[in-house]
């Protein structure tokens, strides 16, 4: 008899490999799909909630002001014979509205292609040129971010005024462009430091300038950042109020001053603040629906090396 047990011997693996996960049983697999489709559920519930204001506005714009007056919006799913568009032809006959509505588009344009031509061309020699004082520059920017709008609307009211171009839409235009370049050069020279240090390296040594290396190789690169800032430009300065109500006139007031103002007789002017508030709505939202891939390939830029 032996007094040896027989011992067993695990079976040999080729190098460089691992066995198989095991296969999850029937109750792993339910709860898995269970719990995907509760997100989704619970996903889908809340972009509801979030476009729940949104459906209103549109349906009240297309409402009577007696059916606006009379029921809520909602009433819309059992009578949709209430929809005309008869609030949108008396929006384009208002000389005031589609006035308003072209200054905003003179306002934000101008504000927006500034904010990213010259916060790119500020970021570059931020991000890639050496020079004395340059970090103590982008320290000096970080805290211009931090400053509210509103303590600088009386000195700049006061400046403009004594330059003799308050109230017109250059004004308007100036002060957007300079509290947008803050944030812009930030944001950008972020983005460009990311850029692989070689391609920088090595279209100088191929005997290209700065000026080209900006154009040819940098701005490429910083599509996705740039759409974003023109976006987020976009957006803040169609939707803005507090700038527009100081140094704008009536000449020169945007659509949300022109809303504004059409607030004083709420009930009596629904079937033009309606129209005229969905229309101001949804212009930024096209724009972001528009450049949304471009937030998804600047968020995910520096994920992958």
């Amino acid at each position: 008899m032996s007094i040896f047990a027989p011992v067993g011997v695990p079976e040999l693996q080729p190098a460089g490999t691992e066995p198989p996960p095991p296969r999850p049983g029937p109750a792993a697999r339910a709860v898995r799909h269970l719990g995907r489709g509760g997100a989704q559920v619970v996903v889908v519930a809340i972009g509801l909630w979030w476009l729940m204001p949104i459906l209103g506005l549109a349906v009240t714009s297309m409402r009577s002001p007696a059916d606006n007056s009379a029921t809520g919006w909602w009433t819309v799913l059992s009578k949709p014979a209430q929809l005309t568009l008869r609030n949108y032809e008396g929006l384009l006959a208002d000389g005031r509205l589609t006035h308003a509505l072209w200054n905003t588009v003179l306002i934000s344009v101008p504000s927006t292609v500034l904010v990213v031509a010259i916060g790119a061309a500020a970021a570059y020699p931020l991000a890639w040129l050496e020079f004395r004082g340059r970090y103590a520059l982008t320290l000096l920017l970080v805290g211009l971010i931090a400053v509210p709008v509103q303590v600088a609307i009386i000195p700049v009211a006061r400046m403009f005024r004594l330059l003799g171009v308050y109230g017109s839409i250059p004004a308007v235009v100036a002060f957007h462009v300079a509290f947008g370049l803050p944030f812009a050069i930030f944001l950008l020279r972020s983005f460009f430091v990311a850029i692989p240090p070689d391609l920088i390296e090595s279209a100088r040594m191929d005997g290209g300038s700065e000026f080209a290396i900006f154009r040819r190789v940098v701005l490429p690169l910083g599509a996705p950042a740039l759409a974003s800032l023109a976006v987020f430009q976009f957006v803040w300065v169609w939707n803005d109020l507090i700038v527009a109500l100081v140094f704008a006139d009536s000449d020169s007031a945007p659509i949300t001053s022109a809303i504004q103002e059409q607030m004083r007789s709420f009930p009596s002017n629904i079937d033009v603040i309606a129209p005229g508030a969905f229309v101001s709505m949804a212009v930024p939202l096209l724009a972001f629906l528009l450049f949304q891939r471009f937030f998804k390939q600047s968020v995910l830029a520096g994920s992958v090396r």
